[in-house]
């Protein structure tokens, strides 16, 4: 870990819509936590000054909830305002007069990918941005050759330890809690392989459409949306082998190796779905092909996990909001109490949020009578969200740390593009489904032969 803190925050694309709804509230709730007192300098093209801009942050925390007057005088006194085209050198002349004395800044880049060549090329060139560190928003390119694309184009101006690719999803404090558990507690360790796990399943389950970003959607898909990086982030923390040692590189460096070890898609297994109504949606083709629903099975070629099916799913308009993981343990090898009515229910399950984090085990236990008849159980630890911190409140306070841990290497980046390159243009069937049900009824035999799948409840 790069120990440096950075001493300047410079933010482009300041009026963005990223910004108004997810950096001012992080920052501010960091300023309220006593963790950000740098100097915050919002770049945009958009004809405003410094009250302006000031008053666009007033207004977004304004809609994110109340205001603590003090913590907002405080992030006004560190907001510095610079207007300019991205592609005139006046623009950062000007930006490095406003960084002063700053020898260590973070560049955010919340702008569309097709500015980051000129607007990290311009970055380079400033004596004033020597010690600096890039902030890259997603998507991390559309597939594989975009993706290395975009790698070549950071990297001929900076070191892969000064860019920061940023995913909010690895930022979420459940996220972080399934690592946790993973390698804090020693008695899953024994039955954490393919001896004793059957399979695994991931849905990660949203109850809601593109809610107007119908356009931005026709780009991206299911897959790309969501496979490509969350589910695969989820895959890698479930299958890894333990760090090395502390810091973020021996983190990475388990979850490449995961990466490597999963086999390129064949679209074989893959199940897409389009939810009723999707291209009734503004911006979206009359005959749209794009899966709002993906749902596939993914095999891990390592000794650990060989043979042991990984299915995930993922879909819009599902019945609830909520990621939830199932593995499901083998069977006992030998059936010593005869109760034909009672399947093994040996099981881990976690839930991951929107608002809660559980983790469960699921047992068989005898029922009362004198027959040795069982009953499932459920043994069910909760955690209410709390005063946790946001995503992008960890994210960004870590890039200003230099703690790369919670980002993604390009190594990574690029091993799950191409996992999932193969699949991309494919021309498999998008099967119609019901918003409010489970998906397209084709998803369900790629599963049948482990008991079909397990749909998050909501929890009480």
């Amino acid at each position: 870990m790069d120990a440096v803190m950075s001493d300047a925050l410079v933010l482009f694309g300041a009026t963005g819509d990223l910004a108004y709804k997810k950096i001012y509230p992080a920052l501010y709730g960091l300023v309220r936590r006593g963790q950000f007192d740098i100097a915050l300098i919002c770049v945009a093209r958009s004809g405003w000054d410094v009250e302006r801009m000031r008053a666009r942050i007033r207004d977004s925390l304004e809609n994110h909830g109340s205001i603590d007057e003090a913590a907002f005088a405080k992030l006004s006194g560190m907001l510095r305002y610079v207007d300019g085209d991205y592609q005139d050198a006046a623009t950062f002349g000007r930006l490095c007069e406003a960084l002063g004395d700053a020898q260590k800044p973070v560049f955010y880049l919340a702008i569309p990918p097709s500015m980051f060549p000129p607007v990290v090329e311009s970055i380079s060139k400033l004596k004033c941005a020597a010690g600096g560190r890039i902030v890259v928003e997603k998507p991390f390119g559309r597939d594989l050759a975009s993706a290395q694309s975009l790698n070549r184009t950071l990297h001929k101006y900076f070191d892969e330890a000064a860019i920061f690719r940023i995913d909010h999803y690895l930022g979420k404090e459940a996220v972080q809690n399934l690592m946790y558990f993973r390698f804090s507690n020693t008695f899953l360790e024994p039955i954490w392989n393919r001896n004793y796990v059957k399979s695994v399943q991931i849905t990660m389950a949203e109850n809601f459409g593109v809610e107007g970003r119908g356009r931005f959607y026709e780009e991206v898909g299911a897959v790309r949306d969501v496979v490509q990086n969350h589910l695969l982030q989820v895959i890698a923390i479930l299958a890894m082998e333990p760090p090395v040692g502390a810091g973020s590189e021996p983190l990475r460096d388990e979850k490449a190796k995961v990466f490597r070890g999963i086999r390129p898609l064949t679209g074989h297994s893959l199940v897409r779905g389009q939810y009723r109504g999707y291209r009734n949606e503004p911006g979206v083709a009359a005959d749209s092909q794009v899966e709002t629903f993906a749902a596939m099975q993914i095999h891990l070629d390592s000794w650990r996990w060989e043979g042991v099916p990984f299915y995930i799913r993922t879909g819009k308009h599902l019945p609830i909001t909520a990621t939830e993981i199932l593995v499901t343990l083998r069977h006992p090898p030998q059936k010593v109490f005869v109760d034909v009515a009672l399947e093994p229910a040996n099981y881990v399950r976690f839930r991951l949020g929107p608002d809660q984090v559980a983790i469960a085990l699921g047992a068989n236990v005898k029922m009362p009578g004198t027959s040795m008849a069982g009953d499932r159980v459920e043994l069910h630890v909760c955690k209410v969200k709390g005063d946790e911190m946001d995503a992008y409140e960890r994210l960004i306070g870590d890039a200003i740390k230099g703690d790369a841990t919670l980002f993604a290497r390009q190594d990574s980046v690029e091993l799950a593009w191409h996992i999932v390159d193969t699949i991309l243009g494919m021309e498999t069937p998008v099967y119609e489904y019901e918003a409010g049900s489970w998906g397209p009824i084709e998803a369900n035999m790629m599963i049948a032969g482990v008991g079909g799948w397990h749909s998050p409840k909501r929890e009480a």
